[in-house]
């Protein structure tokens, strides 16, 4: 971890949000031990300074929505330039640049396979220095990165926190009024109604109404993300991998036990598995593949890539730092929870 950036009780704060994001401060406080308002003010600190963020996302439909893995060539001397045109387009979710042989790896979503073949991979071809793109579709998303955590809190505390977050389902229709809070809440996850009344001109007691429908709908997914340098793994790895036909559930549970993996799909090409996790150093890329090698009998890792930059992840900006600099609007439609 960068010394001075995020303490133990700030780590232990980001933890507790990754479980449940949109946890009363009151609550918080008792399971932590620590006063409300205290906790507030370090949430606004961290929040402010990029080192960890809440949004959400408007959940699609699982049987239609498309997500697409995309390399992307460049021709010379454009690649930083591309990737901040990249970073403007909504269904772009992660902009990296990698080492090994393509200049940007994109993680895509769009509403259909379509919608992504029709109007999306032509506007990034479109792109002024894009030479060739290459895309594989994912087929079954097995881990993504909002289910990571830094595992800051001790397995008690963990629980009270799981237990605060089992939320009830609602019955009803989400109507026109619901869904304009769903911009609101993608800015900022833990937007207060009183807030989004002052916003949208309404009273707090009515957004309060509609703000219940939303999260009980199951609409809606929250992600507590964080800048990975700041906690300590600063290096982004990502292999490309073959799994024996009729092994992917398997492989998936497996590499579900390593707790630096932040992605697991199945993909069509030639590779037909995509791993990503997070490491301490390029020291520990090694020791990741014997791992995955362990874990999953019969796995072959075809490539691997190292990220050398992430300009963009899950729409919100990243600055070299790996900080948080801004957000771009997701758009309204078919996204998963989240991806990497």
């Amino acid at each position: 971890m960068n010394p001075g950036l995020l303490s133990e009780a700030d780590l232990e704060l980001i933890n507790a949000l990754q479980i449940a994001p949109r946890v009363t401060w009151q609550d918080a406080g008792e399971i932590l031990g620590t006063r409300p308002a205290t906790l507030a003010a370090r949430w606004e600190r961290i929040r402010s300074e990029g080192l960890a963020w809440i949004v959400a996302y408007e959940l699609g439909d699982p049987t239609e929505m498309n997500l697409a893995f995309v390399d992307v060539d460049c021709a010379p001397g454009q690649v930083m330039s591309v990737a901040e045109e990249l970073n403007a387009i909504p269904e772009v979710q992660t902009v990296e640049l990698p080492s090994g042989h393509h200049d940007c790896v994109l993680t895509v979503f769009s509403a259909t396979a379509v919608d992504y073949a029709g109007r999306i991979a032509p506007a990034i071809l479109a792109l002024p220095g894009v030479e060739r793109i290459q895309t594989s579709l994912g087929t079954r998303l097995h881990q993504a990165g909002h289910a990571w955590r830094i595992s800051a809190l001790d397995p008690r505390k963990a629980s009270a926190f799981a237990a605060l977050n089992a939320q009830h389902r609602t019955e009803g229709p989400i109507t026109s009024a619901c869904r304009d809070l769903l911009p609101l809440l993608a800015r900022d996850g833990r937007v207060t109604p009183a807030q989004m009344a002052k916003e949208l001109g309404r009273t707090p007691s009515t957004v309060q109404r509609q703000l219940a429908r939303v999260l009980g709908s199951g609409l809606v997914s929250f992600r507590c993300d964080v800048a990975q340098r700041a906690v300590g793994f600063p290096v982004t790895c990502t292999w490309y991998a073959r799994v024996p036909p009729g092994q992917h559930a398997a492989a998936a549970a497996a590499v579900r036990s390593l707790r630096t993996v932040r992605l697991a799909a199945s993909i069509t090409g030639q590779a037909n598995f995509i791993v990503t996790m997070w490491l301490r150093s390029v020291a520990d890329v090694m020791n990741a593949e014997l791992a995955l090698q362990e874990k999953v009998p019969g796995i072959e890792l075809l490539e691997s890539l190292v990220i050398l930059r992430m300009t963009k992840r899950m729409g919100v900006l990243i600055g070299p730092d790996s900080r948080a600099t801004g957000r771009v609007d997701l758009g309204r439609g078919a996204l998963p929870a989240s991806v990497d």
